[in-house]
């Protein structure tokens, strides 16, 4: 979903538009809101969020990337403490001096009053604060119509993607011992093993495609499709299939496929679609969504390679344009991997021993 656009034109819109472009409501927090243009008017490039007071070298990349982003001014706001944010606020003000980059308004809010750095007319920003809402104000009544939801807090973001429990656990971790026992038997009986490879990628590719196209009409995959496909994104090539098919009318079913596999699908099958999340959420602009996915996969595993790349481009606040412009088609994909080789399945076979399948 395109939401409504947000002018930004007072303190209250600004502090009110913040939750709705992280996703949640932020505490202890600065938030970087960058544009490149004209005024209000210009076009929002980058929002980013650091938790206070600031680690050592946190902000040694900022200025490259607003540069990276043709950024012409920012918006700052900070939220809690006067004793965390104004020197957060104070450093990055230090920081763009001389660069070209405008901030044209820096905010902190604490509870529901707000204080300006740069105004300094007491009618208008006096000393004792100014009051807003930071809930139901209009700017969220306008993010509210156009789809767009704010948690309470980040924990609340995580707890959105955090994996599912009781039966339905117990029914998933039913269907994935289903399904692996059904491939491992498949494999078994197949009497000529060269054309194991190629009839799985195959299949496993056009499952994904199914599943992004039937996700968008009717949600929820049944669990054993959900199992099935979670083994089939064991396999980079197929996994890789998703990614390149991100673009901008499908990614937000991309966001809520990947979301929903990452809650359901048994742990040793999360990092492929939690790093798709991730790369999703990234392409989308939410970093915190990203930020998160991206830790569900490493937790699952460490080494996982996808999600170390998307760990790093976040953590050195790449631009998400990458995730637009540079990736390759499932054409290019196939030109340059090849024909489907038993080394391809070396993953998926991983998943479907017996010590690793989930218990009964």
């Amino acid at each position: 979903m395109t939401p409504p656009p947000i002018l930004l034109t007072s303190p209250d819109d600004i502090l009110g538009a913040v939750p709705y472009l992280l996703g949640f409501h932020p505490a202890d927090s600065l938030v970087i809101i960058a544009f490149a243009g004209r005024g209000v008017r210009g076009r929002l490039r980058v929002t980013t969020r650091w938790d206070l007071p600031f680690p050592d070298g946190s902000l040694a990349r900022l200025v490259p990337l607003l540069r990276r982003e043709n950024v012409t001014h920012t918006i700052l706001a900070g939220f809690g403490d006067g004793a965390i944010v104004t020197p957060a606020v104070d450093e990055v003000i230090r920081l763009l001096a001389g660069t070209g980059i405008t901030v044209v308004e820096a905010l902190r809010a604490e509870g529901s009053r707000y204080w300006s750095y740069v105004c300094g007319q007491v009618a208008c920003c006096p000393p004792e604060g100014r009051s807003y809402d930071p809930v139901s104000g209009q700017v969220a009544a306008q993010a509210t119509i156009g789809g767009l939801v704010a948690l309470p807090d980040r924990e609340s973001l995580e707890r959105s993607v955090a994996p599912i429990g009781g039966p339905e656990r117990a029914a998933m971790r039913e269907a994935t011992r289903l399904v692996t026992a059904q491939v491992r038997a498949r494999l078994l009986a197949t009497p000529d093993p060269s054309e194991v490879p190629g009839a799985l990628v195959s299949e496993g590719l056009a499952r994904v495609r199914h599943a992004i196209e039937a996700f968008a009409r009717r949600g929820r995959l049944p669990d054993h499709e959900a199992a099935l496909l979670g083994v089939d994104l064991a396999v980079v090539r197929v996994r890789d299939e998703a990614w390149t098919l991100m673009d901008d009318r499908t990614q937000d079913t991309h966001v809520a496929l990947w979301a929903d596999l990452t809650r359901r699908l048994e742990q040793p099958f999360v990092p492929p679609v939690a790093s798709l999340l991730g790369a999703a959420a990234w392409r989308r602009g939410d970093c915190a969504l990203a930020g998160i996915a991206v830790e569900r996969a490493l937790a699952a595993d460490p080494s996982y390679s996808m999600a170390n790349l998307l760990a790093q481009g976040l953590q050195q606040l790449i631009s998400p344009e990458i995730l637009r412009h540079r990736m390759p088609t499932p054409g290019e994909l196939d030109a340059s991997m090849g024909r489907a080789t038993m080394e391809w399945l070396h993953p998926m076979l991983g998943l479907l021993d017996d010590r690793t399948a989930p218990a009964p």
